[in-house]
C-alpha cells in the first residue's frame, strides 16, 4: 500500500500569523495554484484509489482539487483535523503569548486552554492510521489531506516514535509525504516532497 500524506496549501490563517488549529481558514489564491499542482503531480505519478481528508476549509479545498483530478471521492473524516488548539485558535501569536503563556513540563495526558492534550492528540493519529492500514488493499493508492501538525502525529505513529519523541518532520504547503506499508513492514518513500511547486 502507498499512503500519501498532503498538506493543505497555503491558507488566508498562513498570512495572518496567527494560530491556526482549528480555526477555519480557506485557502488564499497561492494555496488553491498549490494544490492544483500537487493534485496534477498525484495524479500523473498515481493511480490512486481513495482519498481522506480533514473537515477543515482549507484541507477539503485540497483534496476537492486532488478529486477532480483523480476522479476518486473524498471521504471526510474529523479526526484528521488539526490540533484542537482550544482559545488559541484565531488569534495572534504576540496576543497568545500575553493571554495564555506556556505551561512547562506540562503532563502529555493534561491539557490547557481548552485544548486537546498530546496524548489525545496522537490517539487521533493511531486510530486513523490503524483505519487506513486496515481497511486498504496492499496494492492500492491512498492520499490523505490533512494539517502540519496531525500529518507529523501519523509519521511519529507510523514509525512507532514514542509520543513525546524530539523528532519532528517538517511540511510546507502541499508537502507529500510517501509511506509504503507491504507485508506487515513500514517504510518511507520520501518526506515533504514538493517538487510538484515547480512545475510554470
Amino acid at each position: 500500500m502507498i499512503i500519501l500524506l498532503l498538506r493543505h496549501g497555503e491558507s488566508e490563517g498562513d498570512l495572518m500569523d496567527v494560530h491556526e488549529g482549528r480555526a477555519d481558514f480557506p485557502l488564499t489564491d497561492r494555496g488553491r495554484e498549490q494544490a492544483g499542482k500537487a493534485a496534477k503531480w498525484i495524479s500523473k505519478n498515481y493511480s490512486v484509489n481513495r482519498i481522506y481528508s480533514s473537515t477543515l476549509l482549507r484541507a477539503e479545498e485540497t483534496a476537492s482539487l486532488v478529486s477532480m483530478e483523480t476522479k476518486v471521492p473524498i471521504e471526510l473524516r474529523e479526526g484528521l483535523m488539526e490540533f484542537n488548539n482550544g482559545k488559541l485558535a484565531g488569534i495572534d501569536r504576540e496576543e497568545a503569548k500575553r493571554k495564555y503563556p506556556e505551561i512547562p513540563d506540562l503532563p502529555i495526558h493534561e491539557s490547557r486552554y481548552e485544548m486537546e492534550s498530546k496524548l489525545e492528540f496522537r490517539f487521533r493519529a493511531e486510530a486513523i492510521l490503524s483505519e487506513i492500514i486496515s481497511n486498504n488493499k496492499e496494492q492500492e493508492v491512498v492520499v490523505v489531506i490533512s494539517h502540519g501538525g496531525m500529518i507529523n502525529q501519523l509519521l511519529l505513529a507510523y514509525e512507532k516514535q514514542p509520543i513525546e519523541s524530539e523528532i519532528w518532520h517538517a511540511t510546507g504547503d502541499t508537502g507529500i509525504h510517501c509511506l509504503r506499508y507491504e507485508n506487515g513492514k513500514r517504510g518511507i518513500l520520501y518526506l515533504n516532497n514538493t517538487k510538484h511547486l515547480e512545475i510554470v
